[in-house]
């Protein structure tokens, strides 16, 4: 199976889905809801837009757990992969939220899920950093290859260096750290918008890139893994073409099944080209999220993946240590050593008396 497309993923269906205003100032894929729409109505077309999505994952044979957020004011609890990211060996990193309305998104139920449904060692809170003005908004701001272990990020407000390379260093990539802008000079919000990152292709802007040493670092470094780069227009950064995700889902049969999830959007922006070079490796599964694209952000955005390894259900069959232990020894608890510890104490003192 390949480090870079999990096979399970964590999706927060927000009931009171809005356009964050305190995120409009830098987030130039930012939309206002159209006039004449009441708010009501907006939320509940998201979330038709939000089920849609976890439908076809789920049809593509991904693993999605999905998480209820009844909060109002929560307007971008939809985009979970800027606070949370998961990582092979069991480890979990939390992050610094720039705007301060987002930073009660981190939701300790979801932590727990991950801790009782997976194999999780340590995580790594990064969030103490935010009163610093320190932040680093996840798989939002990094674009990680975890198979070659690079954090391809774009400098900007909600990517802050210092930790990057904490992070980095803390889990164990090569920091790739670039300028990127758009064709009137705005910085690029989050790296995840103008790149993705698939198990043999990838899809990245590299015209918004203005330092052209800079730029083929950047494509000498993804094409030494050997993957196919498709290269993406500004034109069709603006539809949401690099805000895509490879996931690992299953066949009716069982077998692997790899698809590229992004929007309805995204995908009409390739040309027939793009596509078919993102299809020689996976399948594209495009889902009509217009509503939640008003935020800024896309289907990757709405994805928090899961590249943890799964515990066993309770039902499955005990390997022959666990039985050796079971048949031999009963083990207790720090509760038992409590209370026995207590006896021994009024065993004691009676005796004394």
């Amino acid at each position: 199976m390949s480090a870079q497309a999990p096979s399970a993923v964590i999706l927060v269906r927000a009931e009171r889905f809005l356009p964050n205003p305190a995120t409009a100032a830098d987030n130039a894929f930012q939309r206002d809801v159209p006039s004449g729409q009441s708010d009501e109505a907006v939320s509940a077309t998201a979330l038709a837009e939000m089920d849609t999505l976890a439908d076809a994952l789920r049809e593509a044979g991904v693993r999605v757990h999905v998480f209820a957020d009844e909060d109002h004011t929560r307007p971008d609890s939809v985009f979970p992969n800027n606070w949370l990211s998961t990582h092979a060996g069991g480890y979990v990193a939390v992050y610094p939220m720039y705007a301060s309305n987002r930073r009660h998104e981190r939701r300790a139920d979801v932590l727990e899920m991950l801790k009782s449904d997976y194999r999780v060692q340590a995580i790594v809170d990064y969030s103490g950093l935010e009163p610093d003005g320190i932040f680093l908004e996840g798989t939002g701001a990094m674009v990680l290859d975890h198979v070659s272990r690079v954090a391809y990020t774009a400098r900007s407000h909600r990517a802050d260096i210092t930790v990057l390379e904490r992070f980095c260093t803390d889990f164990g990539y090569e920091p790739m750290a670039f300028d990127a802008v758009d064709s009137e000079g705005v910085p690029v919000y989050h790296t995840n918008v103008i790149a993705c990152i698939g198990t043999d292709v990838a899809m990245i802007a590299l015209e918004m890139i203005p330092d052209e040493v800079r730029r083929e670092q950047v494509r000498e470094r993804l094409s030494v893994t050997g993957r196919t780069i498709v290269e993406l227009t500004e034109e069709q950064i603006r539809e949401f073409a690099g805000n895509a995700v490879e996931l690992c889902g299953r066949t009716a049969e069982g077998r692997r099944r790899y698809v590229m999830a992004m929007s309805a959007r995204a995908k009409r922006s390739l040309r027939p080209d793009q596509v078919a070079a993102i299809e020689e490796s996976c399948e594209i599964v495009a889902v009509d999220i217009p509503t939640i694209e008003l935020a800024g952000g896309s289907v990757r955005c709405m994805i928090a993946g899961v590249h943890l390894d799964r515990r066993p259900t309770a039902d499955a069959e005990p390997t022959a240590l666990v039985e050796a232990i079971d048949e031999t020894a009963e083990t207790i608890d720090g509760q038992d050593l409590v209370d026995a510890d207590v006896d021994a104490h009024a065993d004691a003192h009676a005796d004394a008396g």
